[in-house]
């Protein structure tokens, strides 16, 4: 019997937009503005306020789209080489996590790390977190960073900083010709 959490019953989102976002700070890092641009992070908030609650939603289901794909990327990756990706990944994500105390408040680290572990057993990151209520405030930049720390961990396994956005803009291409 499939979960109520299978990715088939989740909505896809706003991938685009969503990669967008995460691109341009995959982008910012690499360029060496680690520190949070405020015209940027203006741009980034008009933008999402712009999409109105509807596109805010479909944003959110946008990202947790992109994490499960990275987490079915990196688990695949994993089981090539007989690790486990929860094993491997999400112990390195929490750890990063809470040293970004600026950005990510403590609290929210445990979801974080749900929605990567939903995501890397084959659960929808989204529908997960359904269960527990509406996404906070709180929760914004931990959701983006995590996105964020996941497409990294692509890059650095691939030595190609662009990869990680290539997968997610491949995939895109590909269900354009359904």
């Amino acid at each position: 019997m499939p979960s109520s959490c299978d990715p088939q019953y989740a909505p896809a989102g706003d991938v685009s937009a969503a990669m967008m976002l995460i691109d341009s700070r995959l982008r910012a890092i690499y360029d060496g503005r680690t520190e949070v641009d405020p015209e940027q992070r203006m741009l980034d908030e008009q933008f999402t306020a712009s999409l109105g609650p509807t596109g805010a939603q479909d944003l959110l289901d946008g990202v947790c789209t992109i994490i499960f794909m990275y987490m079915k990327w990196l688990r695949m990756a994993c089981e090539e080489h007989d690790k486990d990706v929860v094993e491997y990944v999400v112990p390195n994500l929490v750890t990063t996590m809470l040293r970004m105390p600026g950005s990510i408040r403590p609290e929210a680290v445990p979801t974080m790390a749900g929605l990567a572990i939903a995501a890397g057993t084959g659960l929808s990151p989204s529908l997960w977190r359904a269960q527990y209520g509406d996404w906070t405030r709180e929760e914004m930049n931990p959701l983006e960073a995590t996105a964020f720390l996941l497409a990294e961990v692509i890059n650095r396994i691939t030595d190609d900083r662009d990869f990680a956005t290539r997968l997610i803009t491949d995939a895109l291409s590909g269900a354009d010709r359904y």
